[in-house]
């Protein structure tokens, strides 16, 4: 009786961990260690796989490490941050819309950033607050209605993103596409960006 009990408990030990490396897998996640602190987030690889395959590659080549946060796009009760990676990127990914994933651009949502459908490489947003209209439909901030790419969420640090969001902003700079009076006066460096869990 007792080695049954014993054989059976084992059972669910290895089951569990079974369970728990499905899980990871479709939901892996990242850690950014910047200047201001760590963020951690997590990917839905199973809803979006295109996408959180593209950003792994950009992580696991180490093209965040050395980056910076450099855009704050402060709305008061939301907005969100944007980093690039660092050197060449890789090829454009097919876009990954909200109406596919069914994810959507809530408090600490992590997106694509892109021009016209179709260009996403290694930008990255993340959302402070909800950014619902990032989201595909007539109401999103893009020209073409399919809105942005989320792949995944913060689950620790939002105080970090929050601190980036609400930086000092530089008076009169612009990057190449404009974003005037939304470049930080001081970018927020990425350490590096690894998998983590």
């Amino acid at each position: 009786m007792k080695r049954a009990f014993l054989a059976g408990m084992m059972a669910l030990s290895v089951m569990a961990v079974a369970g728990v490396a499905h899980a990871d897998a479709d939901h892996p996640r990242v850690a950014f260690t910047t200047a201001k602190g760590t963020i951690v987030i997590e990917l839905e690889a199973r809803k979006a796989p295109v996408t959180v395959k593209n950003f792994l590659q950009y992580v696991d080549n180490h093209k965040y490490d050395g980056a910076t946060f450099w855009r704050a796009a402060d709305a008061g009760a939301s907005g969100f941050i944007q980093a690039s990676p660092v050197g060449p990127t890789f090829p454009p990914i097919k876009h990954e819309s909200t109406k596919q994933t069914g994810l959507s651009h809530t408090d600490g949502a992590i997106s694509m950033s892109r021009f016209a459908v179709g260009t996403a490489t290694g930008d990255f947003v993340l959302c402070v607050g909800d950014n619902t209209f990032m989201d595909a439909g007539p109401q999103s901030g893009s020209d073409d209605h399919e809105g942005y790419a989320a792949f995944g969420h913060v689950v620790k640090g939002m105080n970090v993103v929050s601190g980036i969001l609400h930086g000092r902003i530089a008076k009169g700079k612009a990057k190449a596409g404009g974003w005037t009076g939304q470049m930080l006066a001081v970018p927020v460096k990425i350490i590096s960006a690894k998998r983590v869990g």
